[in-house]
């Protein structure tokens, strides 16, 4: 006859993992990484092209390299520290895009099942960047030069007239119409009027970018400043504090939060604007670039500008969180990037 107890009905909570299993749990990832890495090198070494891309051995030798310290990351993440567990984290990611490689390069450079030129394997776009390297850093100073500019004068622009707004009642019934009535349409509708007053093509997409910047600022660093609660204004009065007082040290920095979403916001626009402004009237820059490349079938300068492009939205974008992050302290991992 079995018997029966208290402690058998209970069930016994489940054992927390270890730190061996999480570790083992990380080596068989990380060399999963590995051989994905290693898989696509040795495709490109040891399997013949079908069509003739002069840097197949040395993006295969990089992926072997890659393959290599991702495996050494992984048995030696406990020795390196910080960078030993970044790897770890993001072996999983390692995994996919080594997989990912590995099949563009089969499909492409080995059996061609994607049709060639609008879709060219991985070699043919790491030949843009070592031989189409001068033209391209060219092309991303002019982009970056235009970007910057327009982008501090609409969100400079947009946040005083935010403010204004925000603060003043008599600004906001002048300026509020007339914000309904601009911000609304596509900085990109227009695109003629612009070119056509300005003097130079450079001015005028100068000013789109502006425009693109500063609906989006004024709008939320408004909402900012007329959401601030009247409770700290009048704590700062009874205390003596003057208008540019509460303006400077209570408004501003209660609407912060808001004005960062809306430079944020600015930023997307700005570079789908700067985009399409070099594309019609700017003669360099990345979208000129890949106006250029699309009119040669130079697929992959065309595939190897969008990466750039997306590189430095994505890393403006993380400049503006980390100077987020750094005047909003209480804010600080609130939204990642």
């Amino acid at each position: 006859m079995s018997t029966y107890s208290v402690s058998d009905a209970t069930a016994a909570p489940r054992a927390a993992p270890t730190l061996a299993d999480v570790r083992g749990g990380g080596y068989g990832i990380g060399l999963a990484a590995s051989l994905a890495w290693a898989a696509f090198g040795l495709s490109c070494l040891y399997w013949p092209d079908v069509g003739d891309w002069s840097r197949t051995s040395s993006l295969g030798i990089g992926a072997i390299v890659i393959a290599a310290f991702v495996l050494f990351g992984t048995f030696g993440a406990d020795y390196l520290g910080g960078p030993g567990e970044a790897l770890r984290r993001r072996a999983p990611w390692l995994v996919a895009l080594g997989a990912l490689f590995t099949l563009w390069e089969v499909a492409t450079a080995k059996f061609a099942w994607l049709p060639l030129p609008f879709f060219p394997p991985p070699q043919a776009i790491l030949e843009v960047y070592t031989d189409d390297l001068p033209k391209l850093l060219d092309s991303v100073i002019a982009s970056v030069k235009l970007q910057l500019g327009g982008y501090i004068i609409g969100a400079a622009i947009g946040f005083v007239t935010g403010v204004s707004i925000g603060w003043s009642q008599k600004v906001g019934y002048w300026v509020h119409p007339v914000l309904r009535f601009i911000g609304p349409l596509p900085a990109t509708a227009w695109l003629p009027i612009a070119f056509f007053t300005f003097p130079s093509s450079w001015s005028a997409s100068t000013f789109l970018i502006a425009l693109a910047t500063g609906f989006p600022v004024t709008v939320l660093t408004w909402s900012g400043v007329a959401s601030v609660s009247s409770a700290y204004y009048d704590v700062a009065r009874t205390l003596g504090a003057r208008p540019s007082f509460l303006v400077l040290k209570v408004a501003i920095p209660a609407a912060l939060p808001h004005v960062f979403v809306g430079l944020f916001m600015g930023l997307g626009s700005s570079f789908a604007v700067l985009v399409v402004a070099e594309m019609i009237g700017v003669k360099a820059g990345l979208g000129w670039y890949l106006q250029w490349a699309q009119g040669w079938a130079a697929y992959a300068n065309m595939y190897a500008a969008l990466i750039v492009m997306s590189l430095l939205c994505s890393g403006a974008i993380t400049l503006l969180f980390r100077t987020r992050d750094r005047l909003l302290v209480w804010q600080k991992g609130v939204v990642k990037w």
